[in-house]
């Protein structure tokens, strides 16, 4: 099956130059549609669109997403063999295998060069053969009204992890 663009959609193209694997035609201002022969279901395109016109192939509208809270490859170094099968899958180049810290040095892995450029497809991660890379949600900032909560409370920077260690309880019994 594949996503559908409904008529809700206004032609704005970001689906179209974002779609890693090319499946989205359209001109300008005119409905785009998506060809069901080549899309992946990756979700790009729904959280892109503003106008809420791209539905799964059972019917739910995909709903936009800021691209700030979309997920992100993370690479198990240990894993990795460096065989860039994930680089040449990612179309928007956001994957590249680290240089070598030395001469010599074999013990390199892929990287996430240009988190800004992932579109968050998840081909690298179905395409990897060893299982060394997954998407991971991106952590949550925290709001503007709890940071001004934690700017009052002189302690509210840690964690509890901090707050328990003995480090931290020495350093309470210096305070004045």
């Amino acid at each position: 099956m594949s996503y559908m663009i409904t008529e809700g959609c206004i032609g704005c193209g970001l689906c179209k130059r974002n779609c890693p694997v090319f499946a989205i035609s359209g001109e300008p201002k005119q409905m785009h549609r998506i060809n069901p022969k080549r899309c992946i279901e990756c979700g790009v395109c729904g959280r892109l669109c503003a106008k809420g016109a791209v539905q799964t192939s059972k019917g739910v509208v995909l709903q936009r997403v800021p691209k700030k809270d979309w997920p992100k490859p993370h690479i198990n170094e240990k894993l990795c063999s460096a065989c860039s099968i994930c680089v040449d899958s990612c179309a928007s180049g956001a994957l590249k295998i680290a240089m070598p810290k030395f001469k010599g040095d074999i013990d390199v892995a892929a990287e996430l060069t240009a988190p800004e450029k992932c579109v968050a497809c998840a081909l690298c991660e179905k395409r990897c053969p060893l299982g060394a890379i997954r998407l991971v949600p991106v952590p949550a900032e925290p709001s503007s009204a709890a940071a001004q909560k934690n700017e009052a409370k002189p302690d509210a920077g840690r964690d509890a992890a901090s707050a328990a260690s003995p480090e931290s309880k020495a350093s309470e019994e210096v305070r004045v």
